[in-house]
């Protein structure tokens, strides 16, 4: 895919100055879409979640007055070829869709060596700086580092904007012609994207607009979005993914008055601890500790491997139909024998003592 001619250098930024705080403010909301195969249908078993969210949330930086800003967040959690993966995304974006400072993680859960990518980028008086993080397992991470002029940075559109963009087109149903924007790919090296609309399709209400990535050597990637006439988004994919992210078979909650319920903005992430790295790692250290704890109590008593035995035994001579009633029974409190003294005395009761002047023979 051929990247289409560029627009001039100030256009980008003009176009994003003529985005007005009521477009933005419909833009507000959260959403959350299932991951499933590119050929699933309506109701098979998704492999993930993907969610996006837009507040207003105050920036914050040493030395300078606190900004208010449009704080974007996704994340993603799903299987890549089986293998657990997740990412992040967390944007801070001013109201004239300038990116203050982003960062975006990676991570494919290969255990016992799992991969983690980190990319963040802050803007500064100067320019911009891009630090990109790779680790492999335990290895020591690879840091790469590049810095960018304010010129270079005219009408820079980063992930977090994007999102803030797309929401914006799908609101008005159009995508101006030739319209391309400076951004940084994740390899943290600058090229272009361009968006165009590819119409409704047929018996549909949805809006489909196509972002494309162009990097070096005339390679691309595209993406194609289709949001509803809400602005919300029913389907995301990349093209030539095996991977669709799809709107929710479940509907929205509606207020009494017919209004939606608005969504928090942290919405809830399915827990698959066995699939997290960390929350794997705390369960093994627990698990040894338990065994631990278990060895040392069995050390310290061992009359509990005879009435093991003792039980073991009379559970495989007798074979019960119910080994629970059987358990129950074996080890209930019984009371204690009577002894050889007490049964006799009992049978056979002491004479009483001679009365006085009798004789005894």
């Amino acid at each position: 895919m051929e990247p289409p001619p560029d627009c001039p250098q100030e256009t980008p930024a003009k176009f994003l100055n003529l985005i007005g705080p009521g477009e933005l403010q419909r833009c507000l909301f959260t959403e959350t879409l299932d991951v499933v195969a590119a050929e699933a249908q309506p109701g098979d078993v998704a492999w993930g979640q993907w969610w996006v969210s837009a507040r207003w949330a105050p920036y914050e930086r040493v030395g300078e007055p606190v900004r208010s800003c449009l704080l974007v967040q996704a994340g993603c959690r799903r299987r890549q070829d089986g293998v657990p993966a997740s990412s992040s995304l967390t944007a801070y974006v001013t109201p004239e869709m300038e990116t203050l400072e982003q960062e975006e993680q990676e991570c494919l859960e290969h255990r016992p060596y799992p991969v983690r990518r980190r990319t963040h980028m802050v803007r500064h008086q100067h320019g911009m700086t891009v630090t990109k993080t790779l680790q492999e397992g335990e290895a020591e991470p690879q840091y790469w580092n590049f810095i960018y002029s304010r010129a270079e940075l005219q009408g820079l559109l980063l992930e977090g904007a994007n999102l803030l963009l797309l929401r914006v087109l799908a609101c008005r149903r159009e995508v101006p012609p030739g319209l391309v924007f400076p951004t940084i790919n994740t390899e943290g090296q600058l090229c272009t994207a361009s968006y165009r609309a590819l119409g409704v399709p047929p018996q549909a209400e949805v809006f489909v607009i196509e972002r494309a990535v162009h990097g070096g050597a005339g390679a691309s990637t595209a993406w194609q979005s289709s949001f509803l006439p809400s602005g919300r988004l029913a389907r995301l994919v990349q093209v030539g993914s095996p991977m669709v992210m799809r709107l929710q078979d479940e509907p929205v909650p509606a207020t009494e008055k017919g209004g939606v319920v608005p969504q928090s903005p942290f919405p809830k992430q399915p827990l698959d601890w066995e699939e997290d790295i960390q929350l794997f790692s705390w369960f093994l250290d627990r698990k040894g500790e338990l065994q631990e704890s278990h060895t040392a109590y069995i050390q310290q008593h061992p009359e509990l491997q005879v009435l093991l035995s003792d039980f073991l035994l009379a559970l495989l001579l007798q074979q019960p139909e119910d080994p629970t009633s059987f358990a129950a029974e074996f080890f209930a409190p019984k009371e204690p024998p009577e002894t050889p003294f007490t049964s006799s005395r009992a049978a056979n009761p002491s004479p009483s003592p001679p009365q006085p002047g009798t004789n005894r023979e």
